[in-house]
């Protein structure tokens, strides 16, 4: 049996670190405010001119040195995005070009903070079908950009960051064992940006009262979230034979610190088994789990043989889980 496998990871943040602290020179909130609600303390910010894809480009050479894979033995690069360089052309052909990986096709997937998630199931797919034999797989985002910094309750959350894993076919028990994707489209307007698409477009109101922004309604997002993301993590488990108690390590969605306990404590998982940044790096969107997930493996916190659960939940609604044998 061909299964698709994870043989190299990769990150990239940018070097601007902007602190809580920093926060309350222009806003009207703190540090013990900010932590006590999100679990955040800093998040890293994007410098002028530097783009998603550049980002993203990052994080993938550096997953593709972990893997021994050139660019151009790759058939595939997936971005998760909602933050690309352009409407279009998709993100992953401006880092096809920048890699030089002029074998590969290219697009992206917009499911927001299940993106790369989503991603990763458009890969595992074309490897387990036998139509690619190496895919890169990145979650990238510019959050920084979309968000309202005079509204305390949104900009505080979110920051920039890029992540990314190498997918390649492998025979025997290790790599993918199942990816589960959902989404429920009639609660949109929780959690969206409204502008700028065809919908909404462009317009001198628009920049002026900025409601092209990221909104959202935290509070029924959070009760959604964590519903969603415990119920996909215990579809991925069941769909196993297994249980929270064979989980070795938990990659969650970073989004702030009362969701992953929130989610953590209801899929019955205990503290040690779930992995935590949002408190260095905030909410990065389809970003948070190939950070993650790329920090735990360089800290030596997976084995061979691990069982580790990848659980996301994002604007849409959507939401995801995978498991997966190291």
């Amino acid at each position: 049996m061909i299964r698709a496998r994870i043989t190299g990871t990769g990150s990239y943040v940018p070097e601007k670190v902007l602190t809580n602290l920093d926060i309350e020179k222009f806003l009207d909130t703190n540090d013990e405010w900010i932590r006590a609600r999100t679990g955040i303390s800093e998040r890293h910010i994007a410098a002028d001119g530097e783009q998603t894809s550049d980002l993203a480009t990052r994080a993938a050479e550096r997953a593709m040195e972990m893997a021994g894979v050139s660019a151009d033995e790759i058939d595939l690069i997936v971005v998760g995005t909602i933050t690309g360089d352009y409407p279009w052309p998709a993100t992953a052909c401006v880092v096809q070009a920048n890699l030089g990986a002029k074998n590969a096709g290219a697009f992206d997937v917009s499911a927001a903070c299940s993106g790369f998630l989503y991603a990763l199931s458009c890969a595992v797919d074309r490897v387990e079908a036998g139509r690619a034999q190496k895919v890169l797989v990145i979650g990238a985002e510019i959050l920084s950009r979309i968000v309202n910094w005079e509204d305390r309750n949104t900009c505080i959350l979110f920051g920039d960051a890029a992540g990314a894993v190498i997918v390649e076919a492998g025979e025997g028990d290790r790599g993918i064992l199942s990816t589960h994707l959902h989404a429920d489209g009639t609660q949109l307007e929780l959690l969206y940006q409204p502008g700028f698409g065809t919908k909404n477009l462009p317009s001198v109101e628009a920049l002026k009262d900025k409601s092209y922004f990221l909104e959202m309604q935290g509070n029924e997002v959070f009760k959604v979230a964590v519903r969603s993301m415990a119920s996909v993590a215990k579809i991925a488990l069941e769909a196993n034979g297994m249980t929270a108690e064979d989980v070795d390590l938990f990659i969650p969605h970073q989004a702030n610190i009362r969701i992953l306990n929130a989610t953590a404590k209801k899929i019955g998982l205990k503290d040690e088994q779930v992995y935590i940044n949002v408190d260095r790096f905030g909410n990065t969107s389809g970003a948070t789990i190939p950070l993650a997930l790329d920090e735990a493996n360089r800290a030596g916190r997976i084995k061979e043989g691990d069982i580790l659960l990848l659980d996301a939940f994002g604007g849409g609604f959507t939401w995801a889980a995978t498991l997966l044998r190291w």
